[in-house]
């Protein structure tokens, strides 16, 4: 069961609606259908979805057990850049789903890792979600820890939590960014109308912070780095997108047609990924270098500019 309690910034929201932004990977149709079967309660009452919510009020939600297919092991490669009894962190490829949804249930990364680990990963996220204690887009390349039990899971949870785990992006924008760094401060959340996308023009965003400094201009580009102070669904492209420097290849918040034929998706990368190891409690960092269509995506930029 979660619990919470509803400060000032959410009164007279609807609770569905609340609560669709707090169980993100869950759509508001589910989240109305748990209300109607009772699963949700204020002040130890039941609700309707339409219900305006109050300051102080508690929630309390009881999330029912999902009938949840096999999940079968796949030998699937796995570009390691660490691993311990503890943890495993891989460099993940475009066009890999993280896990298991309606409608990617084979070639995920938790099929590939059903089959290298076996029964070592932590069981705290469900058969669905095996280890998984972070994800990045299908389209977005590089860094990820999973977690070979609860204990590890939980550390790292707890530092995903507080925001000490560093994570560091690169990615290719569209537009010359003037400045050489800045901050985009602008809280997240899903977008009003449109349920598949995130935005920072909603009633109840989340607090979200991304860092950005230039490494290299190309007129009509620029290659940036981003540390994230946060890690909300989409921040870096909804961030990027909201000052005016949409993603080189992101259909969602850029331009709808890709000016680079053949690119997949946007073009981002999570290159640094740095925790303090579960056990040992010493830092650990490492680097995912860049995929190949990156670096021919930079390489013409380059000759472009010349």
């Amino acid at each position: 069961m979660k619990e919470f309690s509803i400060d000032l910034n959410s009164e007279g929201q609807r609770i569905d609606l609340y609560l669709s932004e707090q169980f993100e990977d869950r759509s508001r149709s589910y989240i109305q259908k748990i209300i109607k079967d009772g699963y949700v309660k204020v002040n130890q009452k039941p609700v309707k979805s339409n219900y305006r919510l109050s300051f102080d009020d508690r929630v309390e939600v009881t999330l029912p057990e999902a009938k949840e297919p096999d999940i079968v092991p796949e030998n699937i490669l796995l570009d390691i850049l660490y691993e311990d009894q503890d943890i495993i962190m891989i460099n993940k490829p475009k066009q890999m789903v993280v896990h298991p949804a309606p409608g990617h249930y084979n070639g995920t990364l938790v099929n590939a890792l059903m089959y290298h680990c076996g029964n070592e990963l932590s069981g705290i996220n469900g058969c669905m979600r095996p280890g998984i204690v972070h994800r990045i887009d299908m389209d977005t390349t590089g860094s990820l820890v999973i977690c070979k039990n609860d204990k590890a899971h939980q550390s790292l949870s707890e530092q995903l939590k507080v925001h000490s785990i560093r994570r560091i992006y690169v990615a290719i924008v569209h537009g010359n960014i003037k400045e050489d760094s800045g901050t985009v401060n602008a809280p997240v959340g899903r977008h009003p109308t449109d349920r598949k996308k995130m935005s920072t023009h909603c009633k109840n965003g989340r607090e979200a912070i991304t860092h950005y400094k230039v490494l290299e201009r190309f007129g009509d580009y620029t290659y940036i780095q981003c540390e994230l102070e946060t890690g909300r669904t989409h921040q870096i492209r909804v961030h990027m997108a909201s000052i005016g420097h949409p993603l080189v290849g992101d259909e969602v918040y850029g331009p709808k047609k890709c000016p680079f034929k053949g690119l997949q998706g946007q073009t981002l990368h999570a290159r640094t990924l740095g925790i303090i190891h579960p056990s040992t409690g010493k830092y650990l960092e490492v680097n995912a270098p860049l995929p190949e269509y990156f670096i021919e995506l930079l390489d013409r930029l380059r000759n472009i500019c010349r």
